[in-house]
């Protein structure tokens, strides 16, 4: 393939906010697949701001040497220049941001900054990542993010902000990490209707059932998962069917234009009486999964994360180990499966490297690669409406 004229390169300044286990894999990814992005696609990024939870934050008109901060923030140390400013609490990571974006705001005005978000998720109101998006959204950034709670608290107040600021909003990573879910529906599937959805979104709770069924307690399977860094230290997230509840809303706000929060999704969780019935269910021929699911009940959307017993030839059933699957409903293609057999944080990383380059594309015709932008960029997501 022919290299990509110079002309036609789009170059991105990204702002990261959030510099966990997967901001810091997309960083590493960022220079591992930087080749492939110019010749392929014609795409530029250069990392600009970094900000941190606990090991400070950094900017550079420039661009920074985004895989040795990670390293460094890695082995504990923190990062610093003359233009610092700490980010120990949402305010001051706000701050930052208007820091930024104000240092970055020829790459704002012409549709190339975009803010990477991945901080961790707060189940109670979706913050601070709902405000890090917001307001990331007011200074003309585009917005990545991994984090479920602003598509699974605020997706439609974001969508429409994004809209009216002629941005992008892209969540790719919140659920099912790089396995295209939303990006499937919004760009393969026009005029039609995703009317419900059933699957298996939690791979610390599938593990442990799989085990369970095996003769493994509770507390050994949870203990393998924590071992392996899948699950937290404190993994009630997981184990009491919050992950799944906040993927859950997420998915139905987006694919069925409902307007709930992981609050309004009925929860079951895995209790340590959980293992006897897995195994009764695995005796019986069938198998026992925390099913995630949403459906239309005439202009309302109900969603529940619960333990079903399911039939053996289920393709829910059949999931082993960590393995996830989503099964869409549509009106026209009946049903459509979506099996990811194994979950890293590199496919999580690589699901905001896809967002990157959808908006990337976008900006190509935003600016033609080299003008001013307009505000005819396409919406965050395709919104489904109730009949």
């Amino acid at each position: 393939m022919s290299p990509v004229s110079p002309v036609s390169i789009v170059t991105c300044d990204l702002i990261l906010i959030g510099f966990g286990r997967v901001g810091r894999r997309f960083a590493t990814l960022l220079r591992e697949r930087r080749g492939v992005l110019l010749r392929q696609h014609g795409i530029g990024a250069r990392v600009v701001g970094i900000a941190t939870r606990r090991h400070g934050c950094i900017y550079s008109a420039k661009g920074l040497n985004a895989p040795a901060l990670a390293a460094a923030v890695a082995r504990g140390n923190m990062i610093t220049s003359a233009s610092a400013v700490g980010a120990a609490d949402a305010g001051a990571a706000l701050a930052f941001l208007r820091t930024a974006a104000a240092g970055s705001r020829a790459a704002a005005r012409d549709g190339r900054l975009v803010v990477v978000e991945t901080t961790t998720l707060d189940i109670v109101r979706g913050e601070p990542a709902i405000g890090h998006v917001r307001t990331a959204l007011s200074l003309g950034a585009h917005v990545v993010t991994a984090n479920k709670g602003p598509a699974a608290f605020a997706y439609h107040a974001l969508a429409r902000a994004a809209r009216r600021a002629g941005r992008r909003f892209l969540f790719e990573g919140a659920v099912m990490d790089g396995v295209p879910i939303f990006n499937l529906v919004r760009e393969t599937l026009p005029a039609v209707e995703v009317e419900g959805f059933r699957g298996v979104v939690n791979s610390t709770t599938n593990y442990m059932l799989t085990e369970m069924e095996r003769g493994r307690t509770f507390d050994e399977a949870l203990g393998e998962m924590q071992a392996r860094g899948v699950a937290e230290a404190d993994p009630s997230f997981d184990v009491d069917g919050w992950d799944a509840a906040a993927k859950t809303a997420a998915l139905a706000n987006v694919l069925l234009d409902a307007r709930m929060t992981p609050h309004d999704v009925e929860r079951e969780g895995l209790t340590r009486d959980t293992g006897r019935r897995a195994v009764e269910a695995r005796t019986a021929g069938r198998r026992l999964k925390l099913i995630a699911r949403a459906d239309r009940d005439g202009r309302r959307v109900r969603a529940r994360v619960a333990l079903e017993e399911l039939a053996a030839d289920d393709a829910l059933a059949r999931l082993e180990g960590q393995q996830n699957a989503l099964i869409l409903r549509t009106d026209l293609l009946e049903e459509i499966a979506v099996v990811q057999r194994s979950g890293s944080l590199t496919q999580t990383a690589y699901a905001l490297l896809s967002d990157l380059v959808t908006v990337a594309r976008g900006a190509t015709t935003m600016t033609g690669a080299t003008g001013r932008a307009s505000r005819r960029s396409r919406p965050s997501a395709r919104v489904r409406r109730s009949p």
